[in-house]
């Protein structure tokens, strides 16, 4: 069963964010990833939610998508998300 991670982003240090994202694609292929979507424009529709950066990844599976986030190949960039950007994640079972 597919399985998307969904990150709501704030970012804090853009220069140092550019830096992650050069270092993220990589490790998220290795995984078996893709990006769905990598920012771009929010609207929204109903409710108060408004955030200002949406990603959302794609894995073949739930166990795929947690290597990938506690991988020795991600931990370092891990480290330049936390510095640079304050997020939410949530991991969400496809059909």
């Amino acid at each position: 069963m597919p399985a998307y991670v969904i990150v709501e982003i704030d970012i804090v240090d853009p220069a140092g964010y550019e830096e992650y994202k050069k270092l993220a694609g990589a490790t998220v292929e290795k995984y078996g990833g893709k990006y769905v979507v990598r920012g771009g424009r929010t609207e929204v529709l109903e409710g108060d939610w408004n955030p200002k950066r949406i990603v959302v990844l794609q894995f073949d599976s739930p166990r795929h998508a947690k290597d990938w986030l506690n991988s020795k190949e991600y931990r370092e960039p891990r480290k330049m998300r936390h510095r640079t950007a304050r997020a939410n994640m949530i991991l969400l079972e496809g059909i």
